[in-house]
């Protein structure tokens, strides 16, 4: 399962119908976030995401994006939280990251480290990896590419069958790619009963960023882009100005890398209820585009051979 939960959509201050920049991603039984804006943790209550967070990244040091950690942790403590929780940000700014983490004063009940990112350095999970990319905001920003390897194709257990391949641990070395003897001699080749690799997801969230090369080769070809969508083309010169894009823009990213879905996320209160608005900016350059919506929840489906 590869799922995310918007936990909050709107830029700079939260809104009646939004709060701000906080994405849940759960991939199998992991759980991240990535931004952590105020009050996120009531919104993970309130859309049933759970607290077993395992990590959160952070993608820059404006208030609308971390000032719900303090909050947060003091949550876990009091629910007794043991396990270690990682805080990951742009490298530099952990000093500022552990300045949050004072605020309230209590004593934290699990230990919690805070670690820097440079662009290109990547945390390791078991069968992923999220790999920080350089973005371009007003402040030292990154963005974030969960990436999973290509999966073995898929084995034809008819066909290994009926060439008389005992079932058992023959069956997981063929579909591992390894060639086999059988106790009659013969030798079955695992090309012949496996097929082409199946390409792992790619999920990759921008942060805030001026449309930028860097996210483009972050995304290409990936599999869901949710990309910051703060204005529209109305407010061109207030985007460039502010280091924000605008619908349209992240529209043309998304089909400058080819990606199969884009996400629009981190609107301006003043469209907070026009989501219309920035979907059909961001239609004229890339067709499978979705606004999202505080506890919209959107599925990455898994990816077969050829697609």
């Amino acid at each position: 399962m590869l799922r995310l939960t918007f936990l909050g959509t709107s830029s700079s201050r939260p809104t009646v119908r939004r709060g701000v920049s906080s994405l849940a991603v759960q991939r199998e039984g992991d759980l991240h976030l990535f931004d952590c804006g105020e009050g996120t943790q009531r919104q993970m209550m309130r859309f049933g995401v759970g607290f077993n967070v395992v990590s959160i990244f952070l993608t820059h040091l404006h208030a609308d994006h971390y000032l719900g950690l303090p909050g947060l942790l003091r949550t876990l403590s009091l629910q007794g939280r043991e396990e270690e929780l990682v805080v990951r940000c742009p490298a530099g700014r952990e000093s500022d990251v552990r300045a949050a983490v004072l605020v309230g004063g209590d004593r934290l009940t699990f230990p919690l480290r805070i670690e820097g990112l440079e662009s290109g350095q990547a945390a390791r999970f078991d069968g992923y990896d999220v790999r920080a990319f350089p973005t371009d905001h007003t402040a030292a920003s990154v963005g974030y590419a969960l990436t999973e390897p290509d999966r073995l194709g898929r084995f034809d257990v008819d066909r290994a069958r009926a060439a008389g391949v005992p079932e058992g641990p023959l069956f997981g070395r063929l579909h591992r790619g390894e060639d086999v003897e059988l106790p009659d001699g013969r030798i079955v080749r695992a090309q012949d009963l496996v097929g082409p690799a199946r390409p792992g997801r790619t999920l990759v969230y921008s942060g805030d960023t001026r449309p930028c090369d860097a996210t483009r080769e972050a995304a290409a070809g990936a599999d869901l882009l949710v990309h910051e969508a703060t204005f529209t083309r109305e407010e061109a010169d207030r985007a460039r100005e502010t280091r924000h894009s605008t619908a349209g823009e992240a529209g043309q990213v998304a089909a400058d890398a080819g990606v199969r879905r884009l996400v629009l996320t981190h609107f301006s209160a003043r469209y907070s209820e026009l989501p219309r608005l920035m979907v059909a900016e961001a239609k004229k350059s890339f067709s499978s585009v979705t606004a999202a919506e505080d506890g919209m929840e959107v599925d990455v489906p898994l990816r077969e051979e050829g697609e």
